[in-house]
Formats: C-alpha cells, structure tokens, sequence
C-alpha cells in the first residue's frame, strides 16, 4: 500500500518536473502521514495547466461527512469497478506530485523488526508522479468544495516484492509518459504489473544503502 510519502517540492520544482503552475500556498514535506489527511499537490484531468491542492483520502459523492476518508488513502486498481467508494470516479484521474514514498520490509513475523526503505522513481530527477482517482464533493453542513483522492495500487514488482513483504503492494509510480496516458483514461488494466512495471530505486534508510535496481 502507500500512506507515507515525501513531496518536498518547491513551486519551481514542480513547474520544472511537471510544466504547470503551483498558484495555491503550499509547503512540502519530507514525510507526509496520510492518516492525517493532508493537502498535497495533484494535477486533475480536467485542468492539465495547474497544480491544485487535494485533500489525501477520497470522499465518495454519497457521503454525508469526511468520515470515509481514513479508509480511502489507497485504492486497489483490480477492484475500482466493484468498491462503492471509487466505482464512480474511475475516469477521474489525477496525478499526485512527490518526490519518493516509505515502505517497511519485516524481518520478522511480527513485523518487531524492519528497515525503512525510500523508494524513487529511477528517472534522474526526484520528482515524479503516482496515479491516482479523485472526486469534488461539497460538505451539505458548511458549502465547502473539496477536491479528494486516492492513490491506485497494484500488485508489487520484484523489487517492491522484496520489500513490501507482507502486502505485496505498490502504488502506480508513473513516467512522464505514462502520467499522460494516465490522465488520458487508457483503460486501468494497462497500468497493473505486470502490464506496466516502472524502473525503481529503494535506498534503505537504516543500512544508508541502495538496493538493487529492477
């Protein structure tokens, strides 16, 4: 799964990576909790010139309160059809801009004993994009418009594998053309590994060490 990630990026860095305009106040971090629900920059199909800032944990148009959004963080691209909570916002595809995300590899059973990894995008630059869904939901009570998402994940390659242990996981971590072809509704299936297995790096943060390359 994905729940922890980095998006220290500045306005200029993102107009660099990404060629579009950053006009919201936004601060990055080198570690976001996604179960605090945080704003983070993401770019939606609908408006492809601007970076906005979206609210981490999807609210489905049903919802009466922010309540589903602890539960919403991920979403699995083999089940996005059949889940209540995404079936309808499938063609609503955006891009959530970071520069690496965390994931943990057990050593043990019980997970008493890991290493933290930081995993990349192998394309000589930090920043890059992971896939996601998102939804404009208004709160009834207040008339607030928010804009929320999701990250799509899929089954893990060799090397998430390796380190995501105990899921099997990985979240859609997406080229430059990929990231275009994504926000161009290409049917989701043509994103899940095996059919779409993006070059990787995980240096792991406890060793200070690179894994290996897949």
């Amino acid at each position: 799964m994905c729940y922890y990630v980095s998006n220290n990026l500045t306005k200029k860095e993102i107009k660099d990576s990404f060629g579009v305009e950053m006009n919201a106040e936004f601060k990055g971090s080198d570690f976001l909790n996604g179960f605090s629900q945080p704003k983070m920059p993401i770019i939606i199909d609908e408006n492809r010139e601007e970076a906005i800032l979206g609210d981490w944990g999807l609210i489905p148009s049903w919802a009466k309160d922010r309540s589903p959004q602890k539960m919403t963080l991920n979403a699995r691209i083999d089940t996005l059809s059949e889940k209540p909570s995404f079936k309808n916002s499938i063609s609503n595809r955006c891009l959530v801009l970071v520069n690496g995300f965390y994931e943990w590899k057990w050593l043990d059973s019980k997970g008493k004993n890991k290493e933290k990894y930081f995993i990349q995008l192998d394309n000589g630059n930090q920043a890059f994009a992971l896939g996601g869904i998102y939804n404009i939901w208004t709160d009834k009570n207040t008339n607030e418009i928010l804009t929320s998402f999701s990250i799509v994940t899929s089954n893990a390659n060799e090397l998430m594998s390796e380190i995501h242990n105990t899921k099997d996981r990985m979240p859609l971590v997406l080229t430059q053309k990929a990231s275009e072809s994504w926000l161009s509704e290409r049917s989701v299936e043509e994103f899940a590994f095996p059919n779409y297995n993006p070059a990787l790096l995980a240096i792991n943060l406890d060793r200070e060490k690179s894994a290996t390359l897949f």
